[in-house]
């Protein structure tokens, strides 16, 4: 965040619970959330994006491996700095050798191994102190531009806002004139249609779609019932987005990484 963000007072509520079980070679003994991207933790990245605008206030719904998380963080300054280590009478102190660039404020909630989306922020509704929040999934990174996605939020007046972005193709395209000779190869081009990949601006009146109940899938029914009422709004983004759900996908945001050209990274 530079000098001249201003502060934000809104919360982020970011979804770290569950298995990735799409990329079990990561996620065997770690969190999803935990999967490093230039040897950073994905969780990390996005924070970061955060950040960047001045989102400083995060709620973290654990599940599966979240004590992990817990121990990243409360270990975070030490593991990424020089300090020098104080005995004495009591518990040693550690004084770090520089500031923490990040100004973070990091609430952790145990919200169940296997509790759906919908439940695992119902879980967490009482650490909500403002009428409006910050939401997302901790495998996905854009260089959305916040400030214009909370612009757009607050304009349309809805109970929610979800980020729309056009996803590659999962295959090539191939093709053809009217005889039949093939004309050119496309590979893996960006869809027309908008896929919703995180992102979310919500009021507290979501709450009142959500319940109690594991299963609560947020994506589902309260989406659906939100639309059904109007209260729904899509934000287009056509810049870069990509999920991280496979070991694949974790590669090709590794090597955007490695090569300086990770459209994420809008910090310094």
């Amino acid at each position: 965040m530079s000098s001249s963000t201003e502060i934000k007072k809104e919360q982020v509520v970011i979804l770290c619970g569950g298995q990735g079980t799409r990329m079990r070679e990561e996620t065997e003994f770690r969190p999803k959330a935990l999967v490093e991207i230039g040897g950073k933790p994905v969780l990390w990245h996005l924070m970061r994006h955060y950040y960047h605008f001045g989102y400083r206030r995060f709620v973290l719904c654990l599940g599966y491996r979240g004590g992990m998380i817990k121990e990243y963080f409360l270990s975070y300054r030490w593991m990424n700095g020089d300090f020098t280590l104080k005995f004495g009478q009591g518990e040693p102190q550690v004084v770090p050798h520089s500031q923490s660039n990040e100004d973070w404020e990091i609430s952790f909630v145990d919200t169940g191994k296997a509790t759906q989306t919908g439940g695992r922020l119902w879980r967490v509704r009482h650490l909500i102190e403002g009428d409006t929040f910050l939401a997302n999934y901790c495998d996905g990174l854009s260089d959305v531009n916040l400030d214009e996605l909370v612009a757009y939020h607050r304009s349309h007046g809805k109970i929610g806002t979800i980020t729309g972005f056009h996803p590659h193709s999962k295959y090539g395209l191939v093709k053809t004139d009217n005889d039949g000779t093939v004309t050119y190869f496309q590979e893996k081009p960006l869809m027309n249609d908008l896929t919703s990949g995180g992102f979310f601006v919500f009021q507290k009146g979501l709450f009142d779609y959500l319940d109690s109940h594991p299963d609560c899938i947020l994506e589902h029914d309260p989406f659906n019932k939100l639309a059904k009422d109007g209260q729904m709004a899509l934000y287009t983004h056509s810049g870069f987005w990509q999920c991280m759900d496979t070991f694949k996908e974790a590669q090709a945001l590794n090597e955007l990484w490695a090569e300086g050209k990770a459209p994420w990274k809008q910090w310094t």
